[in-house]
C-alpha cells in the first residue's frame, strides 16, 4: 500500500498569474507536482519539461493496425476465399481505404485504453476533487508539501497571486 502524499494547492483565477507563478515557483526552487487548467497551456508544458510516451505508443499501435488489417484483408481475399473475376489481381489497391480507416480506428481505441489504464480512470474510479470549479474557470499550481516549510509555501503561493490555498492528501 503506497503512503499518502500531502500537497499544497494554490488556486488562481487568471491565466497570466498562473504562467508567471509557474516560472517564479520553478526559479524559486519549489517542486511543482502538477498544474491544472481548463485547457492545455503549452508554455506550462514546456516550462515544466513534461514528457509523455503516448505518441510513441500511438505510432506502434498504428504499425500494428496496418499489419493486422493488411494481413486480415490479404488472408480473406487471396488465401481463404479468392474470387477470380475479370482477370484482376486479387491483392489490389482497394485495400488502401480499408487499411487507412482501420488504422485510425484501432490506433485511437488502443491509445484511449492505454491512457485510461495509465491514469487509473474508468468505470468505478473515484473522482478526486481538489476544489470546486478548478477545471472550469480556475487554475492551480500543486506543490509537494514539505512539513517544515508549509507556512512558507502557503505565503509564497499567496505572494505570487493565488486567491486561495487548499491542502490536499492523495494516495
Amino acid at each position: 500500500m503506497s503512503k499518502a502524499k500531502n500537497y499544497i494547492v494554490g488556486i488562481f483565477d487568471d491565466h497570466d498569474k498562473l504562467l508567471n507563478g509557474v516560472e517564479a515557483t520553478k526559479n524559486e526552487g519549489y517542486k511543482i507536482s502538477d498544474v491544472i487548467s481548463p485547457y492545455p497551456i503549452h508554455e506550462v508544458i514546456e516550462s515544466l519539461n513534461l514528457k509523455t510516451r503516448i505518441p510513441v505508443l500511438a505510432l506502434l499501435y498504428g504499425i500494428f493496425a496496418v499489419l493486422v488489417t493488411f494481413g486480415f484483408l490479404y488472408w480473406t481475399s487471396v488465401v481463404d476465399y479468392p474470387l477470380r473475376f475479370g482477370g484482376k489481381p486479387q491483392n489490389t489497391l482497394s485495400f488502401v481505404v480499408v487499411i487507412f480507416v482501420m488504422t485510425i480506428n484501432i490506433t485511437s481505441a488502443f491509445t484511449i485504453v492505454t491512457f485510461f489504464l495509465r491514469e487509473k480512470k474508468g468505470p468505478g474510479a473515484k473522482a478526486h476533487v481538489i476544489d470546486e470549479g478548478l477545471g472550469d474557470d480556475k487554475y492551480a499550481i500543486i506543490l509537494d508539501e514539505e512539513e517544515e516549510k508549509t507556512a512558507q509555501q502557503e505565503e509564497y503561493l499567496k505572494q505570487i497571486g493565488a486567491i486561495r490555498i487548499v491542502h490536499d492528501k492523495q494516495k
